[in-house]
Formats: C-alpha cells, structure tokens, sequence
C-alpha cells in the first residue's frame, strides 16, 4: 500500500530521500489486545533485515495523521512503530514515557510476530523519533529522566519541532529542557528539526504552537555531538501531516497553528531529512544528508542548518 497523492497540493516533490523510495510498503494495524498500545507498523514488503524506528505523535493527535510520512520513510528501507499513546484526554507526559519504555521493551519478542515473513526487524539499529510533546517525550526516554528500565537501546533520537511546555518556566513533567548549552549527555547521534512558523500564533486568541523558549531551537543548544539541526523556513508546527486529517482532530490541525501554503513540502522534507539522517547514522552513508547541509535539492527553504560533529 502506498501513500495516497496528495489531493490538496500545489507544489511538486523533488526527488531522492524526499521522495517515495524503492520499497514497496504496506501498513499493519495489530489486534490491540496484542499490543502494549494500539499500534500502526509501516514495513517494506521486500525481503531484508531493516532499522526500526519508533515514531511518536503529538499532544492530543492521532497516529494516522502520520501515515504518509511514515510510507514515505518506510519506504526507504525502514520499519516504523507509530504508537496511539491515548484516545481522549492525553495525561501528562510521565506516563506517554512510561509507555513508550512499555512499547519498546515488547518490540523484541512482539514486532516480528506481525511482520511479513520475508521481513527482519534489526533492532540493534532502533531510532527514536517524536513530534511536538511527542518529541519531548522522546528526549525524556532518551535521557532516562524517570530512570526507566529498557531491554532495547536506542541508537538514534529524533526531535520533530519539540516542545517542552507553554512557555519557559511553565514546563510540564518531566522536565527536559535545563538551560544549560550542551547538557545533554544522549550517547548517540540527534538530530532536532524545527518549524520557522511554529512560534508564530495563528490568532491572538490561542499560543503559538511551538513557542520560544521551550521549542526546537532550545533543544538543540542542549545537544551534544554528534547532531544536526534544520529549520524549515516557510512552514508550521502541524505541516509534516497527511494532507488530510479527518474528524475533529483533523480539522483543529487546520486552525490552531500557522501553517505553510500546503502540507506537502514540509512532510517530504521531515521524511527526507529522517531518511538521511538514519542512513548516515545506522548505515554508514552520509551522502544524502551531506547534500541536504548543502541545501541541493531541497523541498523546502531552510531557515537554519547546523551540524555538531
């Protein structure tokens, strides 16, 4: 099953990692008593060992608004586990962190029971990946920061515009951010990517989506080497999901944050740069993410580029 065209957009892709890849892919949704959590797994159909990466989706958002981005990525040669941490009210962030350890500690014995036969998760290659509180609570897993017990090791962290709280100062626990340049002690490659429109509010009723202070840009000066940073000029907090979003959820994505023209370019972006930078990172190729530092071919204009290496 591939990613449905995008029926809203006006703007072409380019190609490479920001385009669809070479892998034919297909999205598995597990009985969700045999699960942890209700789970989304995109996989190539071809047969391989591929690099799994766990992709976390933002506060009060469904998992399948990220469908086509994940294909995208899946069809790189990856497989993806895209957990729904909760179906009405989110709780506070300790307990996503709590179930994020919960999802990663069965990926061991439970993911190749629901992957095609022809298919092998190489967990020793595992990337974590979140959006929005999303990434946050990738950071606070990946910094242990409620000392939780993990039976996996991540190799990979992926922050997706993340953010840390309404405000600095007003940050809900656990607390990522410290302030402190550099103080992030992950022991594995980051990359931050950053939304240039996410601390712009859309109206003066509501918060910027990603406002400053607790977003992407603080992260990243509290990375580590090595580390990469992209900001993507012309798009918003929510323009990495699919074209169309349904249900009530779907429509608010369209109206809380400020967004870009459409969609479509940013979504290629975030999963071309995720591509390079697993490529590099769990494959040993850097190529295509030496090409994105020099901006060839790019979907998007990039506001900020920085490499800590």
């Amino acid at each position: 099953m591939m990613p449905p065209s995008a029926s809203t957009s006006i703007c072409s892709s380019t190609g490479g990692v920001f385009a669809i890849g070479e892998h034919k892919t297909q999205v598995l949704k597990p009985e969700e008593t045999l699960t942890p959590k209700p789970l989304l797994i995109f996989t190539p159909l071809e047969p391989g060992d591929f690099p799994v990466l766990v992709l976390l989706h933002g506060y009060l958002l469904h998992n399948s608004f990220y469908s086509q981005l994940s294909h995208q990525i899946a069809s790189h040669g990856f497989i993806l586990v895209v957990p729904q941490l909760y179906s009405v009210m989110g709780p506070d962030a300790t307990k996503e962190v709590e179930y994020v350890a919960e999802i990663t500690n069965w990926l061991l014995e439970g993911l190749p029971k629901f992957l095609p036969p022809q298919v092998k998760a190489d967990l020793t290659k595992l990337g974590l990946a979140g959006h929005s509180r999303g990434g946050k609570v990738a950071f606070a897993l990946a910094l242990n920061r409620l000392k939780t017990e993990l039976k996996l090791k991540f190799t990979a962290l992926i922050g997706i515009d993340p953010v840390d709280g309404m405000d600095k100062g007003k940050q809900t626990p656990p607390k990522v951010l410290t302030y402190v340049p550099h103080s992030f002690n992950l022991e594995m490659p980051v990359m931050v990517i950053g939304s240039g429109l996410g601390e712009v509010r859309k109206n003066p009723l509501f918060p910027a989506c990603a406002p400053k202070g607790v977003n992407h840009e603080d992260f990243y000066n509290e990375c580590c080497k090595p580390a990469c940073y992209f900001v993507a000029k012309d798009y918003g907090h929510l323009d990495m999901l699919d074209d169309e979003t349904k249900g009530i959820r779907g429509k608010v994505t369209y109206c809380l944050c400020k967004n870009g023209k459409c969609r479509e370019p940013m979504r290629r972006f975030v999963g071309g740069v995720i591509v390079a930078f697993l490529k590099g990172y769990l494959e040993g190729d850097f190529s295509s993410l030496m090409a994105i530092k020099d901006e060839e071919n790019v979907p998007v204009v990039i506001q900020k580029v920085d490499f800590l290496l």
